[in-house]
């Protein structure tokens, strides 16, 4: 009952705004409150374009010439090592921004000028892909060495689960190979007893959806055990213990919704179990966008701070795959990631001079990162753009724009009262 009330009080809090202008908005973060813009969704749409290819462009353009290990940066923290995290954050880079490129790629290419951007992304993608995992490449990521390359395998194959047609059918038979090689190498990796172990279920999800060998009693274990860690009112403990971060959004909901929506349709034992989580995810996707202050900042508890506006994945993936709560309106959804994307990603110092991400929430603030976090890291942020795989003319576009819950509350609207979810 505590936590319930801590969540609640929360859902209405604001983060009060600083002064200043934020880089690429031209608006200070007072103006850049949900529905203070007179933009309409094909503005918005166009924004977010702008800002994941200017996100991915290093990323696949340096991978696709074999050069990403030659040119990227490895920034750290206090307590980060650069040398050790110069091993991983390579597959991170990639594997992150694909997991949210994806839906949009898998739009596929048409004559607009967005659909000849898309166009030059997916080739950048297959040809970053064929680099990524061929053994006699220069830029041949690592898949084995530590554990963290359990983590950002599964993130590229949450990836192909998300555009198979771009990423597996359109893909040549040598970089599929490959790809099928790299992923199952993964298996000498043992998952720490937490959200890690939905890694590697991840990483055979992707094996079943592209038709290769598979191990369902990883995968069954450990749909089986995250689903003993539910605590109530749409969250999961990061094992069995509560942790008061957005893990349930980086990690837990979004695999945990895409890996059971696979495995229902080859096996409908799951049904249950999938529709038990979608009913916590629409909850937790209430709550999350309760936590978007108006100029939209959000509460800064726990780990990982810097993953930016990644703490959104859950509410932009189920406004992509439709399956928002009645509370919750697409544009209210689009306003609401608009405006922390536009906070969290248009702040001055977010990218260096070359053009990558620097560590940071909003702005370039290397205290803020844990050990583990490094240049490669910070790519999760791309999942807040998966709403970019619905086409231009879907509602989530086109509706008049919302300004939010929290807005409409703290300036005296009369909304209906927030619920617990009782299961």
């Amino acid at each position: 009952m505590i936590r319930r009330a801590f969540l609640q009080q929360f859902g209405a809090l604001g983060v009060a705004a600083s002064g200043g202008r934020l880089q690429g908005t031209d608006s200070s973060p007072q103006e850049v409150a949900r529905g203070a813009s007179s933009a309409a969704g094909p503005e918005e749409r166009s924004y977010w374009v702008s800002m994941l290819t200017r996100i991915a462009e290093p990323v696949l353009t340096h991978l696709a010439e074999g050069q990403l290990h030659a040119r990227m940066p490895v920034e750290v923290g206090p307590t980060g090592s650069p040398e050790d995290r110069a091993r991983v954050t390579y597959l991170e880079a990639f594997g992150r921004t694909m997991a949210g490129l994806a839906p949009w790629l898998e739009l596929a290419p048409d004559t607009s000028a967005e659909g000849r951007t898309r166009a030059r992304f997916i080739d950048l993608s297959h040809r970053a892909l064929a680099q990524a995992v061929d053994p006699e490449s220069p830029d041949f990521l690592n898949f084995t060495l530590g554990r963290q390359p359990l983590v950002d395998a599964a993130f590229l194959a949450h990836a192909v689960l998300r555009a198979p047609t771009v990423l597996w059918d359109q893909v040549d038979a040598d970089t599929r190979k490959n790809l099928v090689s790299a992923l199952r190498s993964t298996r000498s990796i043992t998952p720490y007893y937490s959200n890690w172990l939905l890694f590697s279920t991840m990483v055979e999800a992707a094996l079943l959806r592209v038709g290769e060998e598979w191990d369902p009693v990883r995968l069954d274990l450990t749909l089986r055990k995250v689903s003993e860690w539910y605590l109530g009112d749409g969250m999961y403990g990061d094992g069995p213990a509560f942790h008061w971060d957005y893990y349930n959004s980086y990690v837990i909901q979004p695999f945990l919704l895409d890996i059971l929506r696979l495995v229902r349709e080859r096996n409908r034992e799951y049904d249950r179990l999938f529709t038990r989580q979608q009913v916590i995810s629409r909850r937790y996707a209430v709550i999350l966008e309760r936590l978007i202050a108006p100029d939209g900042s959000f509460p800064p508890i726990g780990r990982s701070l810097a993953y930016r506006c990644g703490a959104f994945q859950l509410l932009a993936q189920l406004a992509l795959e439709k399956e928002l709560p009645e509370a919750l309106a697409p544009a209210r959804v689009r306003g609401g990631i608009d405006a922390v994307v536009r906070r969290t990603l248009g702040a001055p110092n977010t990218f260096d001079a070359r053009g990558w991400l620097r560590i940071g929430l909003a702005g370039a603030q290397p205290d803020i990162a844990e050990s583990y976090i490094s240049t490669g890291s910070l790519y999760l942020c791309t999942t807040a753009f998966l709403p970019l795989g619905l086409e231009p003319g879907d509602a989530f576009w086109t509706d008049p724009p919302d300004r939010g819950t929290p807005t409409g509350i703290w300036s005296g609207e009369s909304l209906p009262a927030d619920h617990a979810l009782e299961l």
